[in-house]
C-alpha cells in the first residue's frame, strides 16, 4: 500500500527541518549555559496575553500548549487519513500502534518503580512513559526515504497514542484539580464538531473557530490542551476522491511548512534550555536517574516490542508492511525520546523541589540522546541491509 502524498510531504518537510531542529537544541543548550541564560529563562517565563478571560500565560506555556496543539492537529490529520485510506486502514495495521503504545507506557513505568518504590522519587513513575512526538518523527525522517513508509506511520501513530496516554496520566494522577464545568464545555464543543462532520459542513472556518474554544476550555479544565489538536483533526471531513480536494487535505497542505520550519524549531529552542550543574551529573547514578534512563531507553524498547510480538502472535495485529523486527527495535529506541512531556511530568512530580527537577531533566536529556542516537543508527543499518538484500536478488 502506498503512502499518501500528504504524509510524504509531511515527512519530507520533517527530514529537511530535522537538521534545523538539532541546531536549535544545541543553540538552546549553549544559551542556557551562557551569561544570557537567566535572561533567556526570564523571557520564557514572561507572561503575555490578557488577563481578561484568563489568557495570560508564560511564553513557554503558549509554545507547549498552544503551538504544539497545532503540531498535534497536523499529525492527527495525517493519522486520520491513513486510518481511512492508507497504511492504517486495516484493523491489523491500526491495532499494532495501540498495543505497542500500551507496552511502551506500562513497562517503563514498571522499570522506574522497581528502582524508586518507597523512595522520595516514587511519584515520578510517569516520567519515562512519554514519547516526544516532534523529535522522534524528525529523527526517523532524517534516516531517509529507504525506511518503509509503514514504519514511519507506525511510529507516528504510536507516538500519538503514547502522548494521549501520557495526557490521561497527567489528568488522572498529576492534575491537582479538574474543573468539570470547562471539561463539560469542551465535550460539548467536541460533539458539535463531529455533528458538523455528520451534516457534511465543509467550510474549515466552521471547524477552526470552535477548535479555538475547544483548546481554551480544555486548557482551563486542567487537562493538557494539546489533545484539542487531535480532537479537532478527527472531526475535519475528508473523502476518498483523488480529484476533489477535501477540507482535511487543504488544512494539511497549509500546515506542513509552518509546523516543520517554525513550530518545531521554536519548540526545540524553548524546551532544551537546561542549565548544567555538578549535582545533575551525580544524579544520573541515583535511583531517580537510573529509573528515568533505563525506563526510557530499555523500558520503551522492551515494552513496545514485547506487546507488539504478543499482538502479532495472537494474530490480532501484523507487522507494518515491508518492515522487519530489526526496524521495530529502531522504532522502540526512538520512542524513548522523552523530552517535553517527560520534563513536564517531572515538573509536576516534584513541584517546588528544583534540585530534583534539574536531576530529572538531565536524566531525560541523556536518555533521549541515547535513544535518538541508537535508534537512528539501528534504522540506518536496517536500510543498508535491505539494500544488500535487494542487490543480491537483482544479481541473481
Amino acid at each position: 500500500m502506498k503512502l499518501t502524498i500528504y504524509f510524504k510531504n509531511f515527512f519530507n518537510n520533517s527530514q529537511s527541518s530535522g537538521v534545523i531542529l538539532i541546531i536549535c537544541v544545541l543553540i538552546s543548550l549553549l544559551v542556557a549555559n551562557s551569561s544570557v541564560g537567566e535572561s533567556y529563562q526570564s523571557l520564557l517565563d514572561r507572561e503575555v496575553g490578557t488577563r481578561l478571560f484568563g489568557l495570560n500565560y508564560p511564553v513557554s506555556i503558549w509554545i507547549n500548549d498552544g503551538l504544539m496543539a497545532i503540531f498535534f492537529l497536523l499529525v492527527g490529520l495525517e493519522i486520520k487519513r491513513e486510518l481511512l485510506e492508507g497504511e492504517l486502514s486495516s484493523f491489523k495495521n491500526a491495532s499494532l500502534p495501540i498495543f505497542a503504545a500500551v507496552g511502551g507506557m506500562l513497562v517503563p513505568a514498571a522499570v522506574f518503580t522497581v528502582f524508586n518504590s518507597g523512595t522520595e522519587y516514587s511519584h515520578g513513575w510517569g516520567i519515562p512513559m512519554a514519547t516526544d512526538i516532534a523529535f522522534s518523527l524528525a529523527i526517523i525522517a532524517m534516516v531517509g526515504s529507504k525506511v518503509p513508509s509503514s514504519v514511519k506511520i507506525f511510529l507516528a501513530a504510536l507516538a500519538i497514542v503514547d502522548d494521549l496516554g501520557a495526557i490521561l496520566v497527567i489528568a488522572i494522577f498529576y492534575t491537582e484539580q479538574i474543573h468539570w464545568m470547562y471539561l463539560l464545555l469542551a465535550l460539548g464543543i467536541t460533539l458539535f464538531l463531529f455533528l458538523l462532520n455528520v451534516l457534511k459542513v465543509t467550510s474549515l472556518v466552521f471547524y477552526i473557530i470552535p477548535g479555538l474554544f475547544l483548546w481554551y476550555f480544555l486548557h482551563h479544565s486542567g487537562i493538557h490542551a494539546t489533545i484539542a489538536g487531535v480532537l479537532l483533526a478527527l472531526s475535519i471531513p475528508t473523502n476518498a476522491s483523488t480529484v476533489e480536494i477535501s477540507p482535511l487535505e487543504k488544512l494539511e497542505h497549509s500546515l506542513h511548512f509552518p509546523v516543520s520550519f517554525l513550530i518545531m524549531p521554536i519548540f526545540a529552542l524553548a524546551n532544551t534550555n537546561i542549565t548544567f550543574n555538578s549535582s545533575m551529573a551525580e544524579g544520573l547514578t541515583s535511583t531517580l536517574g537510573l529509573g528515568i534512563i533505563l525506563g526510557l531507553v530499555v523500558g520503551k524498547l522492551v515494552g513496545i516490542n514485547l506487546f507488539s510480538l504478543i499482538a502479532i502472535r495472537l494474530k490480532i495485529s501484523s507487522l507494518p508492511q515491508n518492515s522487519s523486527w530489526f526496524q521495530m527495535i529502531g522504532v522502540g529506541l526512538l520512542a524513548g525520546i522523552g523530552f517535553t512531556m517527560s520534563i513536564f511530568i517531572a515538573l509536576l512530580s516534584f513541584k517546588g523541589r528544583h534540585e530534583i527537577q534539574d536531576e530529572a531533566k538531565f536524566a531525560i536529556l541523556i536518555a533521549s540522546f541515547i535513544a535518538a542516537l541508537s535508534g537512528y543508527f539501528i534504522l540506518r543499518i536496517s536500510t543498508k541491509k535491505s539494500d544488500i538484500v535487494k542487490n543480491d536478488v537483482n544479481s541473481d
